[in-house]
């Protein structure tokens, strides 16, 4: 019988079996009080981080959720909005103690309240546990609210997502049932986490949002479009196929936001998002973000945002909180690498690159053979085993996930600590972004990169690109690096 015949494409067999001598590990079910489990970082300074929303509510964006479930907004709950003492009346999460980098903490010290938002979503942005602006949310909030045009850059994992949905969220009217906001984005799970973020800080607005993306039921999207939406987030082909059709109705629409923007104007996408803004109104508000703006971009800021605010938060590319090794290897030592790294390092959660479908595939399994738990996802996966594997291991079913360059765009997974670039990127863009899914809003992370012979001139060029320094791989790595 096959072993992983039990579990769906993306899972391996995440059971586990041998540890292979890992203290660390702790399998899913052989001992219930050894499962496990997220833990509560307030409760002890020690412990391992794992962050506010680790298990989110499976109701809410489960792993099952249909494109019609996840579309549905949600209804304010019992808060008095009006009355005196509101904050009081918030049921705000447990603050996060856990050590920043100046990556989020160097701000002007301005409060959420400065921009005399709606009281309905400050109670969001407050109940969301966002205590005061980041740097990037304190240059684009105000600067978005006045209507102007914006071409922002920032680091990964600073806070660009709440940068754009506040203003976004604030200048919806909720009376007026047409589309009002358009957010882009290149993949379907950064729509999926892009549109539950949305969610989450407009939860006492009474704003419907939606999610549409490819390899989804385009009759489930337009039967929910003739349903009021003040907010679409989705990926640029559905939402441009849906407009075609006439049925995503979007004269009415005032702001276009481009999350990661550079993305989304390589020749894969650059044609739909074109012929996409021809659909709105010539007013239109353009946010473009991403931490990375290359030549290309030049060419359609000329064209479609002719003076727009420029933030640009990049003093350098890498961010402070990652510490950076390599390992030199022979590409038949690599997994032996791998099983040590996994023996020697604290792991709360940890993802793991290879550069083919392939190859992830296979790395997988020979990971679940050492007898650690490991998921995995491509885009060659059905979307439904890829909606569930991701939305699992955000709610830390695993400790493991293997992927290719899929998930370097904007995934925010709070639990991960640890990056391995089992196959080294080819180019320096893929680097930082691959590096970003670790340290994310300010805190400590790690990157470690297993090199080959054929790699090392990578290595160099890429160090020399980001004016970054990758460091040899000591025999012992200090906790504190990435674990604080």
């Amino acid at each position: 019988m096959n072993p992983r015949g039990r579990y769906p494409p993306g899972y391996g067999n995440a059971g586990g079996g041998n540890t292979g001598g890992n203290p660390n590990y702790y399998a899913r079910n052989p001992h219930p009080q050894q499962q496990y489990v997220p833990r509560n970082y307030a409760q002890s300074q020690q412990q391992q981080y794992v962050p506010r929303n680790y298990v989110s509510n499976r109701n809410q964006m489960g792993s099952d959720s249909g494109p019609s479930e996840v579309a549905k907004a949600v209804q304010p709950d019992g808060i008095d909005s009006s009355s005196q003492d509101w904050k009081a009346q918030l049921r705000i999460p447990p603050q996060d103690t856990r050590y920043k980098t100046e990556d989020v903490t160097a701000t002007k010290g301005n409060e959420f309240e400065d921009y005399f938002l709606k009281r309905e979503l400050l109670m969001g942005i407050y109940e969301k546990g966002f205590e005061r602006p980041s740097p990037i949310q304190e240059e684009s909030i105000p600067i978005a609210l006045t209507g102007s045009d914006i071409l922002a850059r920032a680091k990964n994992g600073t806070g660009k997502t709440a940068a754009f949905c506040i203003p976004a969220l604030e200048k919806i009217d909720q009376d007026n049932n047409v589309i009002q906001v358009v957010i882009l984005v290149p993949t379907r799970e950064l729509a999926l986490q892009t549109s539950q973020v949305c969610k989450e800080l407009g939860k006492h607005l009474k704003i419907q949002i939606m999610v549409t993306t490819g390899g989804t039921s385009l009759k489930d999207d337009i039967m929910r479009l003739y349903q009021p939406v003040h907010l679409l987030v989705g990926t640029p082909g559905r939402i441009l196929d849906l407009a075609r059709k006439g049925v995503c109705i979007l004269k009415d629409c005032s702001m276009l936001i481009m999350d990661e923007a550079d993305k989304l104007l390589t020749p894969e996408f650059q044609p739909s998002v074109e012929q996409l803004i021809r659909f709105l109104p010539s007013n239109r508000q353009i946010l473009m973000f991403s931490a990375t703006f290359p030549v290309t971009v030049k060419d359609f800021k000329d064209n479609y945002l002719p003076k727009p605010y420029i933030i640009n938060l990049m003093d350098e590319l890498t961010l402070k909180g990652i510490t950076q090794f390599y390992a030199f290897v022979e590409e038949r030592q690599k997994v032996h690498c791998l099983n040590t790294l996994f023996s020697k390092l604290q792991i709360n959660q940890s993802i793991i690159f290879c550069n083919s479908v392939n190859r992830v595939e296979l790395l997988a399994k020979k990971i679940t053979e050492l007898g650690y738990s490991c998921f995995y996802i491509h885009a060659k996966m059905l979307q439904d085993h890829r909606n569930r594997v991701f939305h699992d291991f955000r709610n830390g079913a695993c400790r493991n996930l293997v992927c290719t360059d899929l998930f370097t765009r904007g995934i925010d997974i709070q639990a991960v600590n640890v990056v391995i670039n089992f196959d080294f990127p080819r180019n320096a863009e893929t680097y930082l972004h691959r590096v970003g899914r670790s340290g994310r809003f300010g805190h400590l992370g790690l990157a470690v990169n297993l090199i080959t012979y054929e790699d090392r001139f990578n290595l160099y060029r890429i160090e020399q690109e980001l004016g970054t320094e990758i460091k040899q791989i000591p025999p012992q790595i200090d906790q504190a690096i990435y674990c604080r």
